[in-house]
């Protein structure tokens, strides 16, 4: 029985996760919490959870590092009206819409994630710039405040543009990291296949996941419509059939 308990107390750390999740709690505090417990559970100390995290944190410093030291400069240009001027910009964009920005956006990012190079990230770019300019052009469009469930929807298409351009388009060229990462792992298991045969499959992927992008962004851009202040001629329409339906 108290090996069961035991056992059972080791999954801790995955139902924090799973309320942290559905109670909207911070993300980055519910992983670290459910981390810690999990080291708890193990039976590990402070001292010794906070040196597995130190040693994460040195292994992976290469790729944490440049996040970590663009935060202040996002949050100081944010501050100076970064996000005011994107949505300015937007605005006087006649043929500008939101699904527009997110599907140029995700071509740009495939084509940057496509040579490795890292111009994107929901920090860095999606939540200062695309989101704005996404939500300032839906704005224009719809001509009223848009209802808060459609912003929030707006926002979680301006994150699901990153993940699309960067994910599925980041393992078509030889030289970047994926490719060689995937060749490596077949010839540990035995398969033997060129780098430049990975690339080359790749690309369908890439693509059908434009498609799946300009597909979604195009629902969304009927979904702003549908929101929009009727105009004019429309409100005088309305009333004149409901003029003829009292009589």
């Amino acid at each position: 029985m108290t090996l069961l308990l035991a056992a059972d107390w080791k999954l801790l750390g995955v139902a924090l996760v799973a309320a942290g999740f559905a109670l909207r709690l911070p993300p980055l505090l519910v992983v670290l919490a459910a981390a810690l417990a999990t080291q708890f559970v193990a039976g590990q100390g402070v001292v010794a959870a906070l040196e597995q995290l130190g040693g994460l944190f040195l292994d992976s410093r290469f790729t944490t590092l440049p996040i970590v030291l663009l935060l202040p400069l996002i949050g100081l240009l944010e501050r100076r009206g970064l996000q005011e001027r994107a949505a300015a910009a937007i605005r006087d964009m006649a043929r500008a819409t939101a699904g527009r920005i997110l599907l140029a956006y995700q071509l740009l990012r495939s084509i940057t994630s496509m040579f490795g190079l890292a111009i994107g990230g929901h920090a860095q770019m999606i939540r200062p710039l695309v989101a704005p300019m996404a939500e300032s052009a839906a704005q224009a469009r719809a001509g009223v405040a848009l209802p808060r469930a459609l912003v929030e929807r707006l926002r979680a298409h301006a994150a699901a543009s990153e993940n699309f351009g960067n994910f599925f388009a980041d393992d078509i060229v030889v030289a970047v990291g994926p490719v060689l990462l995937m060749q490596r792992a077949f010839r540990d298991g035995g398969v033997e296949v060129g780098a430049a045969a990975l690339g080359w499959w790749g690309l369908p992927t890439a693509i059908a996941a434009w498609l799946l992008g300009a597909w979604r962004w195009r629902r969304l851009d009927r979904a702003i419509a549908a929101a929009r202040a009727p105009t004019s001629g429309e409100r005088a329409a309305a009333g004149s059939e409901s003029a003829e339906h009292r009589r």
